[in-house]
C-alpha cells in the first residue's frame, strides 16, 4: 500500500488535493492564500473570507466567472470568526478585488481544480418538484427547519427577505453545486469542522427535494 493509500484510508476516505505549482501560482500571485484557505491542511483558523480548498465541488464556474468580475456581497455580516459578527457590516469589511476577463478565466480553472473531497456524491433528482412538493418544502424550509432564519430567500413574490447570519441562498441556484449542496446538508463538518450549520436528520428524500429547492433560487427570480 502506498503512503498516499494509507493517509487516504486513516482520513476516514478524505482525499486531500494539492494544487499543482501552475494552479497555485496563479492563486499565489492574485493573493487569494491571504484571506482564504487553499488547502484542507492549512493552520490559518482564523481567515478572513471563507475557505476555497474545495471550490471546485461547491461553485458554478459562470458564478465564479461573475463573481470575479463584478464581485457581491454574500455575508452580509461576515464570517463568524469575525470579532463584530451580527452588529452590521464589518467595519473592516474592504470589497474583494476585481479581476480582468483574462485573469478571471485562470483564477476560475484554477479554483475549479480545488477538490478536497471525494468526488462521489450522490447525485441529485432532475425531475422538477411539482407545485405541491415545491410549497411543502418550502414550509420545510422556512418553519420545520428554520433555515430562513440565518440565510436570506425568496419569498413567493419573488422578494429578499430572512436573517443574515449564513450567507444569503437568494441565488444559491445560480452559485453552489447541486450534488455539493446535497452532502453539504447530509454532513457539514466534511467541510467545515466547527461550523454554525445545524446537521439535521433529513432522511435521502427530504434532503434532496431541499436541494432541488435551494437550486431554485437564483437571481432572475428577484422582482
Amino acid at each position: 500500500m502506498t503512503l498516499k493509500a494509507l493517509i487516504f484510508l486513516c482520513l476516514g476516505g478524505i482525499s486531500f488535493f494539492t494544487p499543482t505549482p501552475t494552479q497555485a501560482g496563479v492563486l499565489e500571485d492574485n493573493h487569494c492564500g491571504s484571506c482564504h484557505r487553499l488547502n484542507a491542511e492549512d493552520t490559518n483558523t482564523n481567515p478572513a473570507g471563507p475557505d476555497l480548498h474545495y471550490a471546485g465541488q461547491k461553485f458554478q464556474p459562470q458564478w465564479l466567472k461573475q463573481f470575479l468580475k463584478k464581485p457581491a456581497v454574500i455575508r452580509p455580516s461576515g464570517l463568524t470568526t469575525d470579532p463584530s459578527f451580527l452588529q452590521g457590516t464589518p467595519d473592516n469589511m474592504s470589497p474583494h478585488p476585481s479581476f480582468s476577463e483574462e485573469d478571471t478565466s485562470k483564477l476560475v480553472a484554477s479554483l475549479m481544480s480545488l477538490k478536497s473531497v471525494e468526488s462521489n456524491f450522490e447525485p441529485v433528482g432532475t425531475e422538477p418538484l411539482s407545485k405541491g412538493q415545491r410549497a411543502k418544502i418550502k414550509y420545510q424550509f422556512e418553519r420545520t427547519f428554520g433555515c430562513i432564519s440565518c440565510h436570506q430567500s425568496l419569498n413567493l413574490a419573488g422578494k429578499v427577505r430572512g436573517g443574515v447570519s449564513g450567507p444569503s441562498l437568494v441565488n444559491s441556484g445560480n452559485r453552489l453545486q447541486a450534488e455539493w449542496v446535497n452532502h453539504w446538508l447530509q454532513k457539514p463538518e466534511v467541510f467545515i469542522s466547527k461550523s454554525r450549520m445545524p446537521r439535521y436528520k433529513l432522511d435521502a428524500l427530504t434532503r434532496d427535494q431541499l436541494t432541488q429547492f435551494l437550486m431554485t433560487l437564483k437571481n432572475e427570480n428577484i422582482r
